[in-house]
Order: C-alpha cells, then sequence, then structure tokens
C-alpha cells in the first residue's frame, strides 16, 4: 500500500498503533456514561468478542494521560480509601474525540478492506 506521499507502508494491517487505538476506544467509551480502569478493559473486551483485551499497564497511564490533558476527570468513588477511580470525559475530551475518530477513519477502513481481501483471496470468503 501506498500512501498519498508516495511512501510505502510497511505496517500491516493497520496504521493505528494499538496505544492510539485504546486511547479512541477510552474515549469513545467514556463518551456513552462514566467508567473506571477495570471497567474500560472489561467493556473493550466484550465489545471485541473477548477476542482481546487491553493490558492494565495500558489502560491506566493512558487514563492518566487524558487526565493531565484535560480530556477526562477523575474522581475517588471513596476518597478515603482511594481504590476506584471513575473517569468522565470532559468537553474538550468530546472534541478531541471527534477529531481523532475522523484522522483514523481511513486507516480504518484501509484495514478492513486488507482483510476482506485476504480471506475472499486466500479463503475464497466473500463479503
Amino acid at each position: 500500500m501506498v500512501n498519498s506521499k508516495g511512501e510505502r507502508n510497511r505496517q500491516f494491517p493497520s496504521k493505528i498503533s494499538t496505544t492510539s487505538f485504546v486511547k479512541l476506544y477510552i474515549l469513545h467509551l467514556l463518551k456513552e456514561k462514566n467508567y473506571y480502569g477495570n471497567e474500560i478493559i472489561e467493556e473493550i473486551k466484550s465489545r471485541l468478542s473477548n477476542k482481546w483485551e487491553p493490558s492494565p499497564g495500558m489502560v491506566y497511564p493512558l487514563l492518566r494521560e487524558l487526565e493531565e490533558e484535560g480530556y477526562v476527570t477523575g474522581w475517588w468513588e471513596e476518597p478515603d480509601k482511594r481504590s476506584i477511580r471513575r473517569y468522565r470525559l470532559t468537553d474538550s475530551g468530546y472534541k478531541h474525540y471527534q477529531v481523532i475518530l475522523l484522522q483514523y477513519k481511513a486507516s480504518f477502513e484501509d484495514s478492513l478492506s486488507i482483510v476482506q481481501n485476504v480471506l475472499t483471496d486466500i479463503y475464497g470468503m466473500k463479503f
């Protein structure tokens, strides 16, 4: 595949890093309702039919980063215990989500096309 600059893309099949994908999905989920870290992991796992889940080592640093950037707000359910930190999307976070959603759309479409072509070519599956 050649990108718009005429450079060959050697990353297969997606041009979106796992970290960027998880960040997008976190913002997507928080657009719907408030979550805490483990809920986010379980929700992503569930929505991906239990085929993949992000690690806590990826999700929690991303939540801290998103909070530092002002895209999410976090609070402790029980401030004295500090055991469950819930998050919600801010207005700035929603605007950021809309921007990256548009940025990644073509990459998702390219990835889908590649996988569909491979499945059709190699396995004879039609879509």
